[in-house]
C-alpha cells in the first residue's frame, strides 16, 4: 500500500475558473476503466511544459513540443492511458496527430495545433487511435470544472490511488487557485523530468513568467524523486495560467509572483512525493539530504547513488541496518577528491558513521529502530561546502518485481 498515502477527497479538489475536465471509458487496454481525459482551457489561457530527456520519447511528447513552440493559443489536452504510443515511429506520430484533430473539430478550435496530445502505459504497441477517438465525444458531455478527482483516477496506470493537491492564496485582495494532478507509480527517475503532471491556475501571469515559474517549480519537486531509476519515455507536466481570478497579470519577480511561485511549487512538491510514495510495491518512503556538498551538482550526484542502489533499498524493505551500502554508494557516486573521514552519515537523528568508520557510539539497534519507521531521512553530510540537495525515493519490496513482471498481463 502507498506510504502514508490515500486519495483525495473530491470536494478537497478545487476548481480552477476556465479548466474544465472530462472522462470515459475507451477500453483502450482494460474495460470498465476511466482511460481518456480531455482537459478544455477558456480562451487566453497560457500553456507551459516540460518533457522527458528520453532520446526515445513517445510520440505525444514529440506533438506537444512542437504544439507549444508554434505560438497557437492552447486549448484543450487529450490525454490516454493504457498505451504509451511509444516505439511506434512514423505511425505513432500520426495517431497522435489525429487524435488532436478529431478533438479540435469537436470543440471548435481553429487547428489542431491547439491541442496537447499525452499518452502512458504499454511501449512499443501500437496505439489503438479508433478507440481513443471514439471516446473523445463521451468526454466532451461531461466536461466539468470539479471534475479533478476524476481526472486524476483517468490519468492511472500501475498507480494504486489518485495523486491531486489544492491550494489557494490571496494576491491583490483575491483568491487565487491551484490545483493539480499527477500519475506515476514506477520508471520514475527525473530527467525532465511513467510520469504525467498538470498544474492549472486562475492567476494571470505573461508566457515568460510562466515558463520561469515552471522551470523554478520543476527542479525542487519532479526533479527531485526516483523510484527506480528509469527515466520514461512519455514523462510530462503542464503548468496553465488561465487569468480568470480577476487579479491584474502577476510580474516577474514581484511579490504576488513569489506568492504564486511558492504555492505552485508547493502543490508540485506534494505531487512528486505522492508519485514516491505510490511507488510500486513501496514500503518506506525516504528523504535522502546531502549538505555541505562543493555544489549542487555533486550533492546531487550522492543523493542519486544512494537512492538508485537497489541494494540500500532492498535492506531498507528488510528494515536491514546494512548501512556499509550506504557508505559504498556514497563512495562511488563521482565526487571528486572527496574526503570521506571529513564527512558523517546520520540515519534519521541517528549518527552512523564519521572519521571513515562506525560511529563509536553507534549501535546496530539504533538503526534497526529507525528503519522500521514509515519514512526515514538518510542524511550525509559532507563537510567541504555550503551547498546541498534533498532527493526523495522509496525501498523495493517483494511487490516491486512482481508488479514489473506481470505489468502486460
Amino acid at each position: 500500500m502507498p506510504v502514508n498515502l490515500s486519495a483525495p477527497k473530491a470536494q478537497s479538489l478545487l476548481p480552477v475558473k476556465g479548466v474544465q475536465l472530462g472522462f470515459t471509458e475507451a477500453n483502450i487496454r482494460k474495460q470498465n476503466r476511466k482511460d481518456v481525459l480531455v482537459i478544455k482551457l477558456i480562451e487566453g489561457t497560457r500553456v507551459a511544459g516540460v518533457f522527458t530527456k528520453n532520446q526515445f520519447c513517445a510520440a505525444p511528447v514529440t506533438l506537444c513540443k512542437e504544439h507549444l513552440a508554434s505560438g497557437n493559443e492552447i486549448r484543450a489536452l487529450v490525454v490516454n492511458t493504457g498505451n504509451a504510443n511509444a516505439g511506434t515511429g512514423e505511425f505513432g506520430l500520426a495517431h497522435a496527430k489525429e487524435t488532436c484533430a478529431a478533438l479540435a473539430d469537436l470543440i471548435g478550435a481553429k487547428s489542431a495545433a491547439q491541442i496537447l496530445p499525452f499518452s502512458t502505459g504499454v511501449i512499443l504497441e501500437p496505439l489503438p487511435v479508433d478507440r481513443v477517438i471514439a471516446g473523445l465525444p463521451a468526454c466532451i458531455s461531461n466536461l466539468k470544472e470539479d471534475n479533478w478527482l476524476n481526472a486524476a483516477e483517468a490519468i492511472m496506470t500501475t498507480d494504486i490511488v489518485a495523486k491531486g493537491y489544492s491550494k489557494q492564496i490571496s494576491l491583490a485582495g483575491k483568491t487565487v487557485t491551484v490545483t493539480g494532478i499527477s500519475k506515476g507509480s514506477g520508471m520514475i527517475h527525473p530527467n525532465m523530468a511513467t510520469m504525467l503532471g498538470y498544474i492549472a491556475t486562475d492567476a494571470a501571469i505573461s508566457q515568460l513568467g510562466l515558463e520561469k515559474l515552471i522551470d523554478y517549480a520543476v527542479n525542487r519537486s519532479f526533479n527531485c524523486i526516483t523510484v527506480d531509476g528509469d527515466t520514461s519515455t512519455n514523462d510530462s507536466l503542464i503548468l496553465m495560467a488561465t487569468g480568470q481570478s480577476g487579479i491584474t497579470e502577476v510580474q516577474a519577480d514581484s511579490s504576488d509572483y513569489l506568492l504564486l511561485r511558492d504555492a505552485i511549487t508547493e502543490v508540485a512538491t506534494l505531487l512528486a512525493q505522492a508519485i514516491v510514495r505510490d511507488g510500486e510495491g513501496a514500503t518506506k518512503f525516504m528523504t535522502v539530504q546531502v549538505e555541505a556538498g562543493r555544489d549542487i551538482e555533486e550533492c546531487r550526484k550522492v543523493a542519486y547513488a544512494i537512492s538508485h542502489s537497489p541494494l540500500i533499498k532492498t535492506a531498507f524493505f528488510a528494515s536491514d541496518p546494512n548501512l556499509g551500502r550506504i557508505l559504498a554508494a556514497i563512495g562511488y557516486a563521482g565526487v571528486d577528491q572527496l574526503d570521506v573521514n571529513a564527512m558523517q552519515l546520520y540515519l534519521g537523528d541517528v549518527l552512523v558513521a564519521e572519521h571513515g568508520g562506525r560511529a563509536e557510539a553507534y549501535r546496530e539497534e539504533q538503526g534497526a529502530a529507525v528503519m522500521k519507521e514509515a519514512e526515514i531521512l538518510v542524511r550525509v553530510v559532507l563537510n567541504r561546502g555550503e551547498a546541498s540537495a534533498t532527493v526523495w525515493t522509496c525501498d523495493f519490496s517483494y511487490d516491486y518485481v512482481k508488479i514489473n513482471a506481470d505489468y502486460r498481463s
